[in-house]
């Protein structure tokens, strides 16, 4: 009898209407020689490859450029994520707490800095210029704050245990104290890290009253030389800590799927792509936006362009009707709701 029902709720799994999502990509510079949103033909280019408008376009931005002395702080990019608006899209920027070049050793930048109020000036100006602008976006914070490659994880650059979620805060608190209420806060760690326990995600996790959407960033390496790891499926990949968010975390905030890739080295990239868009649909219900980074990294082969049985699968993929396309170029809504059919 057990049997029967694990095989009829299965089944019925299956069935179900798959519930609709945002879906879009992280652009590189190899469609026309300028990353999107710097260069709007290359979300044309992608979406001509694809055969669907995206409904979410992302890149990212560091508090500083200190390439040179002093360092300038970055605006507000208000007119990248107009185009980006106007093409039906919505903006999803990945904001650190960091200068370029990208180095993990930033003693200028660690956590404890952003907490005590160093940065308040820019921060301020940034989230009111964010205000000004009006619309809604995805902010996405500090990302992939469970790892040690970036300055502002726990785990480098001299920063402590519990800083990420008081710097999380304060930058919040700041955005609150001028109003700039359409960033939409998407907080989300890397998948299948060792230390990604219930315990150790949670750590990190701001609190329900500062986060909007969960997320989770996840890549295949396979047999690339720069990350060599086994090769490993999506459920392998993500399914551990979807779990863990949705059902003991944060059960209430829908899920984004911030940066997806598969190298080619290793396996069979078109098959995984597949798989992926199969296992969203049965079993990762709460995830109601997927991006894939669609750029090459060091010369990782992460875009789905690189053969034409992975883009056909990719295309096949987003083309089903669930996947929305470049249809709100008018949204108000803030937070940012789930999609609706």
């Amino acid at each position: 009898m057990t049997c029967l029902a694990l095989v009829s709720d299965d089944s019925a799994a299956k069935k179900r209407k798959p519930p609709p999502l945002y879906w879009g990509a992280w652009i590189g510079w190899q469609l026309t020689g300028t990353e999107a949103p710097y260069d709007m033909n290359a979300v044309s280019k992608f979406q001509s490859l694809v055969g669907k408008g995206l409904s979410l376009v992302e890149w990212s931005q560091a508090f500083s450029d200190c390439r040179s002395s002093p360092c300038q702080f970055f605006d507000f990019p208000a007119a990248d994520l107009q185009n980006v608006r106007q093409y039906g899209a919505i903006p999803v920027l990945s904001w650190a707490s960091s200068s370029i070049p990208n180095y993990v050793n930033q003693p200028d930048f660690q956590l404890s800095d952003v907490i005590a109020g160093r940065y308040d000036g820019h921060i301020r100006s940034w989230a009111s210029a964010a205000r000004a602008w009006g619309h809604p976006f995805f902010l996405r914070f500090n990302w992939e704050m469970n790892g040690d490659w970036f300055p502002w994880g726990e785990a480098t650059n001299g920063n402590q245990p519990g800083q990420s979620v008081a710097a999380w805060r304060h930058v919040h608190d700041i955005f609150t104290s001028v109003g700039a209420t359409n960033a939409t806060w998407v907080w989300c760690p890397l998948a299948e890290i060792k230390k990604n326990t219930v315990r150790g995600l949670r750590a990190v996790y701001p609190g329900d009253g500062y986060v909007d959407w969960t997320c989770l960033d996840g890549y295949n390496w396979g047999t690339t030389p720069e990350n060599p790891h086994p090769w490993r499926s999506f459920n392998k990949i993500f399914r551990k800590d979807y779990l863990s968010i949705t059902t003991k975390i944060a059960r209430k905030k829908p899920m984004m799927l911030g940066e997806i890739g598969s190298h080619s080295g290793g396996g069979n990239k078109t098959a995984w792509i597949r798989a992926m868009f199969r296992k969203v649909r049965t079993d990762y219900r709460k995830v109601r936006a997927l991006i894939w980074f669609n750029a090459f990294d060091r010369t990782i082969n992460w875009p789905v362009e690189t053969s034409p049985s992975t883009l056909a699968a990719f295309r096949r993929g987003v083309g089903k009707p669930n996947y929305k396309p470049n249809i709100y170029g008018n949204i108000s809504a803030r937070p940012i709701p789930r999609p609706r059919r």
